[in-house]
């Protein structure tokens, strides 16, 4: 937190945080090695220069964002102007733009690319899918819904899900997620045989 948009010397971070100049250190090592830290050039001191430190893009993603909030709100304001219809469609559209820029499969990939490529996509929106083939069926899965704050409240969100996977994947899609409580994910891979 101390990093965010302000660069600082191991001194200010020791002085902010009470701890030594070498713990501090060790911290920024670890945080540097990791890519979350990096150097960002050089402050004077009163016997020598100090590197300062900033946060990486990466290490600024791990801080909260408000969007599941706008998220919330804009789908909220949605629905007070369209129609459900309407909605779903707007939903299902922006499932296709994500797949255009996300994924590089085409319809004459193998399955296993193209699923493996869905599972990406998924991921990069902050779920934690995996693969499930169960009698010559394929199911796409996860524990915590990657948009579990906006499906909470509205539902037509999955749509948005249900479509980026059937474009990626070249297939029908159908979506069988379970939002009671912590929303998970299902979806089913229609027509597997026709794909593979």
């Amino acid at each position: 937190m101390l990093l965010r948009g302000v660069p600082k010397t191991v001194n200010d971070l020791a002085a902010d945080l009470g701890l030594t100049d070498n713990a501090v250190r060790a911290h920024l090592l670890s945080l540097e090695r990791d890519g979350l830290v990096k150097q960002s050039g050089i402050q004077r001191g009163t016997r020598k220069p100090h590197f300062a430190y900033e946060l990486t893009d990466e290490g600024e993603q791990l801080f909260p964002k408000a969007y599941d909030a706008v998220v919330n709100h804009l789908i909220g304001a949605l629905k007070g102007r369209i129609s459900p219809k309407a909605l779903e469609d707007v939903m299902r559209e922006a499932g296709r733009s994500l797949a255009k820029a996300q994924s590089s499969s085409q319809k004459k990939d193998k399955l296993s690319k193209r699923l493996d490529d869905a599972v990406i996509a998924m991921e990069t929106i902050g779920g934690a899918v995996r693969v499930e083939n169960e009698k010559n069926e394929v199911l796409i899965t996860s524990q915590r819904c990657p948009l579990s704050a906006a499906v909470a409240e509205h539902p037509e969100v999955c749509k948005l899900a249900e479509t980026l996977l059937a474009e990626i994947i070249g297939s029908k899609v159908e979506e069988e997620c379970d939002r009671e409580g912590t929303p998970r994910c299902r979806f089913h891979v229609l027509e597997v045989g026709r794909l593979a």
